[in-house]
């Protein structure tokens, strides 16, 4: 059988070649995420073979290829049981997947390489945007050579949209940037580049792609505007290319203080008339480009509507801009945003994490208690979990052959429910220096750019990294278990192909 299958194309050791029953079952038993070619003789998937031998190298450890020819009497018998008949198909052969031991689904993206591994390296994800029948006029850019070929090449204007896969703003764009690359089609060129592997950490510093989309307009190979602050349809495109001109300055936002909004703002020099004025206050130190303070504006704007306004309130709310008035920010220590603070009688009594909506602030006026003391934050708790930064992330986790990160935010319950799993996964694997299981707090200032460029977009988000790769998001359980089990397979196919290689 071995003389017949090289003689007709090299196929990979690492495609698995299976034709009893029993092996079928254990191979869907042992490995989570298994794509199945079956064939209706021993050459009738020549081309399907070639390539996913080329596939297997690259997502070995992640996934497993596997092939079953059905034109041999073993091979027969197997297709039979599991209801699969290639000759019916196109070609003679026919690709199946097979998730967490059970069929998933028919593999019915296209049969290149690129697709391929997008699809085993999630399986569940969506479509590659070069998939689309739609964006067939959009130039999809793959690397950085292709890229800087298409700049020494192309005569025509380019417009090139950077972006990421996981983003939810690029996916928002995708079809309208598909119709402006239609409408322009012959006179413009508009092209889209995955920007978000490591590997283009270069290509993004040097146009400034800060976050996704990112549009870069080039003529005859030279940048000149970035897109940005226009429309967002594809009439707005097009007839921007037609007369391409720099960034528009963004409309200045609206301060809070200068808004309808019910809540007393105070100044460096009138927060201590204004606190001798009121004995109970409670004052929130906030900054204009803070996103957790953006949330909580519209439930203090709520509270003070009722507090502020009502001649037997509790007590009454303030709030200072302290990028503005910096004496006041000094002198109460605030180093994080927001923070709210208690007074009574001109003087500062608590400072209040936990206050964020409406009910518990009028809530806590009605009844002013000290706040329960904070909890001990997982940083300083002593475990195996590195505790990464912006600073040290990609030194760390280059030195792991196997790293799986949390991305979390202290106040998430999902988070604080996987804590003490996570921990415990780690420290079962503490000897193994290959390992780690680290985490990122991204609501620290630095680290909030690097959740961003990491594709965190809620938490916790769980990504697993191959000496400091991102290699895929870990969507398994969240209990020990699932974190366990991940890096046993891991561990497991370590070793598996240690055995092959002697």
């Amino acid at each position: 059988m071995v003389s017949v299958l090289q003689a007709a194309v090299k196929v990979s050791p690492l495609i698995e070649k299976v034709s009893e029953h029993k092996d079928f079952k254990k191979l869907l038993r042992t490995r989570t995420n298994v794509l199945v070619l079956y064939t209706k003789s021993a050459t009738s998937g020549d081309s399907k073979l070639k390539l996913l031998s080329d596939v297997a190298q690259v997502i070995k450890g992640q996934g497993t290829i596997a092939w079953v020819n059905c034109g041999d009497s073993e091979g027969r018998k197997l297709c039979k049981k599991v209801k699969v008949d290639p000759s019916s198909k196109s070609g003679g052969a026919d690709l199946l997947h097979y998730k967490d031991g059970t069929f998933h689904t028919e593999y019915n993206r296209p049969a290149t390489y690129k697709s391929m591994v997008a699809f085993l390296k999630d399986p569940t994800g969506p479509p590659l945007w070069e998939e689309n029948p739609d964006a067939e006029d959009v130039v999809h850019v793959e690397t950085e050579k292709d890229f800087r070929k298409l700049l020494k090449r192309e005569e025509r204007p380019i417009l090139m949209m950077f972006y990421a896969p996981w983003c939810g703003v690029c996916k928002r764009m995708q079809p309208v940037f598909q119709q402006a690359a239609t409408e322009t089609k012959g006179s413009y060129v508009l092209a889209g580049m995955n920007v978000h592997p490591a590997e283009f950490d270069g290509l993004k510093q040097e146009y400034n792609v800060k976050g996704y989309p990112t549009f870069c307009y080039f003529e005859k190979g030279k940048f000149l505007h970035h897109y940005e602050n226009y429309g967002g349809t594809a009439k707005d495109i097009a007839d921007w290319m037609k007369n391409p001109q720099p960034p528009q300055p963004k409309a200045p936002e609206v301060q809070w203080s200068e808004t309808d909004s019910p809540v007393f703002h105070l100044t460096d020099d009138s927060l201590d008339g204004f606190l001798e004025e009121h004995p109970s206050a409670l004052v929130m130190f906030y900054a204009p480009w803070c996103g957790h303070c953006k949330k909580m504006k519209p439930e203090y704007d709520e509270a003070a509507e009722y507090l502020n306004k009502d001649k037997n309130s509790p007590g009454v709310l303030a709030a200072v801009d302290t990028t503005i008035h910096k004496a006041v920010g000094e002198r109460f220590k605030i180093s994080g945003f927001p923070t709210v603070k208690y007074f009574e009688m001109g003087e500062e009594k608590f400072t209040l994490p936990h206050l964020r909506s409406k009910d518990k602030i009028i809530e806590f006026l009605q009844n002013p208690q000290a706040p329960p003391p904070p909890e001990q934050s997982w940083e300083d708790k002593p475990s195996s979990v590195s505790h990464l930064g912006m600073e040290d992330f990609r030194e760390a986790l280059k030195k792991k052959k196997h790293a799986l990160v949390m991305f979390y935010a202290p106040w998430c319950p999902h988070c604080k429910n996987a804590v003490p799993h996570f921990t415990t996964a780690a420290d079962l694997f503490k000897e193994d220096r290959k390992i780690a299981y680290a985490a990122v707090d991204c609501t620290k200032g630095p680290n909030q750019e690097l959740c961003k460029q990491e594709g965190v977009e809620g938490y916790p988000t769980f990504n697993y990294y191959n000496y400091g790769k991102f290699a895929e998001k870990y969507n398994g359980e969240r209990g020990e278990a699932g974190f366990i089990g991940f890096m046993r397979s891991l561990r497991g196919r370590d070793q598996g192909k240690r055995k092959d290689e002697l």
